[in-house]
């Protein structure tokens, strides 16, 4: 009886992987990007850090959902999808920006490394990524009411990161992508 019982675990475990292994081929792209884009959410901590400024910034943060949301028709995407999707980077790059500036008022001090210009070198970074992830987040539409999408999700966030701080802000940019029509 026990044998049969890990048997038909065993089994379920091996179906489950081999089912998030059948990911979409757009998965990939769009995960790399939203990793990129979190990557800059390093660079913006130094920068607030520098100029003693607020993470918040909502008036920035409806800016960046405007322009994704006035794009939305040129993937096409839903305005309502779009918005969305982008609240989730914002959050997950403040989530970010939030836990390296609270670890460096601990230690006293920032890392002592470049500071790019957050104005003239790190918007237009995300600028550009903003159009990547309209392009990609249009691609992989069509897998985000798959019911296995929540199971190709998680393990692609177990696997990006070792950083438990990466992998939660990944977790908090990808939660809302599945979605399921009922």
């Amino acid at each position: 009886m026990h044998a049969r019982f890990c048997l038909a675990l065993t089994t379920l475990l091996l179906a489950g992987n081999a089912c998030a292994a059948n990911a979409p081929a757009t998965l990939a792209p769009l995960l790399s990007s939203i990793e990129a884009r979190l990557a800059i959410a390093d660079q913006v901590a130094l920068s607030k850090w520098d100029s003693h400024k607020a993470v918040e910034d909502r008036p920035r943060e409806r800016e960046v959902i405007a322009g994704a949301v006035a794009q939305a028709t040129q993937y096409p995407l839903a305005a309502a999808e779009v918005e969305q999707f982008f609240a989730a980077q914002i959050e997950a790059n403040k989530l970010v920006q939030y836990a390296r500036l609270s670890a460096w008022h601990l230690q006293g001090h920032a890392p002592d490394s470049a500071r790019p210009d957050l104005l003239g070198q790190i918007r237009p970074q995300l600028d550009q990524l903003q159009k990547h992830l309209l392009q990609q987040l249009a691609e992989f539409s069509p897998s985000r009411t798959d019911p296995q999408c929540p199971q190709w999700l998680a393990q692609a966030t177990q696997a990006a990161s070792q950083d438990p701080l990466r992998r939660l802000a990944l977790t908090r940019a990808t939660d809302e992508l599945c979605v399921f029509k009922g």
